[in-house]
């Protein structure tokens, strides 16, 4: 692994802070000072909403991305994304990180884009890319349902092909930023009978309010609206919005291009977290005696070292693809120490708090990390559960057996 920066690539990291110290809204400066960021989807969730300087906000952002063609770094130039490197890919997501910047584009740019591009038709590409980019459409991913989440391919949902339309009746579940998206993509079953990996088929909803979907909330444990369950009923969609092959649609919905896996962004939010935690121990005479006087002061000195283990797992990564070669266990073992480093370092930062931690409120001191330990408990579950996580690290990465 190289740590330094190439003179490209200096220059590129130079590029990308001079934009976020110029264009990024002062309002997510402020959040980032606050709490150390945007929560995940706070750019979707300001795009829908009430408050007229969330949306300007939002918008501001979005255009200061897509001056440069930023909004999707990862997709090819020639459907008006980046064309970036996985090292440039990489510059660009650990400075917005160190700024606390939200990322744009949702779903959409993440994941349906990159299906389009390797398995849509070309009237599905100049439909649904260009609305992606300039943020026409915000997309929701239906995938999980109530008895089909770490075995996706048990999904239950069914579509039913009636003339030119599909009928879809079922449920989902855990669909992130539903209530603020303008249309879902979703996995279904076209056909009972076939294998469970072989019947399912991947279609688009372009309209999230067609008749027929209710999207009821879910609020988790602290008490934000992120998730939501969704219902189907009779939902009539045009057969022409099938991607890919009928009953193929498995191998439709795992695509993603070849884009920067390193999560670095994980690796900076922690260390920025723990970093604030310090400055604040040292601001209050009372909290840096309780340190001193307990092992607490050695528990947060594991908790940077494992920040600095996740920087260079980060470094692992991309070094690999930057080679030309495909994290695969790797990718996994990032995601696992990250998540479940996240657990470790809210629950360390309220034991330095004590009591006061178990105020769930930002705005209370030693509040916001009681918040923060609640939102990262669903951390280790999504993405694939840390046990998903584990048997891919065993079989891929150490060939032990499957059973």
């Amino acid at each position: 692994m190289d740590w330094n920066d190439t003179p490209a690539q200096a220059a590129f990291r130079n590029r990308v802070r001079q934009l976020i110290a110029t264009r990024l809204p002062a309002r997510y400066r402020e959040m980032a000072e606050a709490r150390g960021g945007p929560g995940e989807r706070q750019w979707e969730f300001d795009r829908k909403s009430d408050d007229p300087a969330a949306r300007a906000a939002a918008s501001e952002w979005h255009g200061a991305l897509a001056a440069n063609h930023w909004v999707a770094p990862q997709w090819p130039a020639e459907y008006g994304g980046g064309g970036l490197s996985s090292m440039e890919q990489f510059v660009l997501n650990q400075e917005l990180a160190r700024a606390g910047a939200p990322g744009v584009g949702g779903s959409g740019v993440s994941l349906l884009g990159p299906t389009l591009i390797v398995h849509g038709t070309e009237e599905q590409k100049r439909q649904y890319l260009p609305s992606i980019l300039n943020a026409g459409t915000v997309w929701a991913q239906g995938y999980s349902e109530p008895g089909a989440g770490s075995d996706l391919a048990g999904l239950q949902t069914r579509a039913v092909r009636d003339g030119d339309d599909f009928v879809i009746n079922g449920q989902k579940i855990w669909t992130s930023g539903a209530h603020a998206a303008d249309a879902l993509f979703c996995l279904v079953r076209t056909d009972p009978a076939a294998p469970k990996h072989r019947g399912i088929s991947f279609l688009l909803i372009e309209d999230i309010n067609t008749p027929g979907i209710t999207v009821r909330p879910l609020v988790n444990m602290a008490g934000r609206h992120y998730f939501n369950e969704v219902f189907f009923e009779d939902v009539r969609i045009p057969a022409r919005n099938l991607v890919g092959e009928e009953n193929r649609g498995w191998y439709v919905g795992m695509t993603l291009l070849d884009f920067e896996r390193s999560n670095i962004g994980g690796a900076v939010s922690a260390r920025r977290t723990l970093d604030r935690l310090i400055a604040e121990i040292r601001a209050d005479a009372d909290l840096g005696a309780r340190v001193r006087s307990g092992p607490l002061r050695d528990e947060i000195a594991r908790r940077y070292v494992e920040t600095e283990v996740m920087f260079q797992y980060s470094f692992r990564i991309i070094s690999m693809q930057n080679a030309g070669e495909i994290p695969n266990y790797e990718a996994s073992t990032a995601k696992l120490f990250n998540s479940e480093l996240a657990q470790r370092i809210a629950q360390t930062a309220a034991s330095v708090y004590g009591l006061k931690a178990n105020v769930v409120d930002e705005g209370e001191p030693g509040g916001r990390y009681g918040s923060m330990y609640v939102d990262t408990v669903p951390a280790t579950i999504r993405g694939g559960t840390s046990e998903v996580q584990r048997n891919v690290i065993a079989t891929r990465g150490l060939g032990l057996p499957r059973s």
